[in-house]
């Protein structure tokens, strides 16, 4: 059993924490490799563990103004231990689909930045921190995406850079997860300041 299949094991005997859901947040600066990680813990966790990605939530007019969404299309459903049905919003058109199910699994992961946010904490069983700087994390972004997008992350950067100063979610972790050539390595979190 390798440390990702351990760190599985303890997520699932972990109380729930939305209703009868354990809801796992997976945050960190944009480009840091969230979404590659919550696909890898998802494969962990078995039994197809739902991922919610809150680039389906966010727009392009309102990156980080999603909260209300979340809570009353996600979040309600699930904490009553319904299916949500949430409205993904698709870049390429701008404008939102049709409404895609969330089912009130055992575990469901959100993964995006601000996953961690305060008005969301109350909820989660877990906040999972990818350690890279933001620095880093937006570079490898930024080559990932392309010179085409190079607008786009220069308004993402300064947004994300606001986030995070008014409602920043690090400190808040339970854990801090960083990628390694063994594949994760999980650090505690860092101590909550006031």
């Amino acid at each position: 059993m390798d440390d990702l299949d351990r760190q599985a094991t303890a997520l699932r005997a972990l109380s729930p924490s939305c209703g009868p859901v354990r809801l796992i947040a997976v945050d960190g600066h944009a480009g840091s490799g969230k979404s590659t990680f919550a696909a890898r813990l998802a494969a962990a966790l078995g039994d197809g563990v739902p991922v919610l990605h809150l680039d389906d939530l966010a727009t392009h007019e309102e990156f980080f103004a999603w909260t209300d969404r979340m809570l009353t299309q996600v979040i309600g459903p699930l904490s009553r231990g319904r299916t949500a049905h949430y409205d993904p919003y698709d870049w390429n058109l701008r404008r939102f689909g049709s409404p895609r199910p969330l089912e009130a699994a055992p575990v469901v992961l959100i993964e995006g930045v601000g996953a961690g946010r305060r008005a969301l904490r109350p909820f989660l069983a877990r906040l999972l921190w990818m350690e890279r700087s933001a620095q880093e994390s937006w570079e490898r972004g930024r080559d990932r995406d392309g010179s085409e997008l190079s607008a786009f992350w220069d308004g993402w950067t300064m947004a994300e850079t606001r986030h995070f100063l008014a409602d920043p979610s690090r400190p808040f972790a339970d854990a801090l997860v960083r990628e390694c050539q063994e594949g994760y390595e999980w650090l505690q979190g860092p101590p909550v300041t006031a």
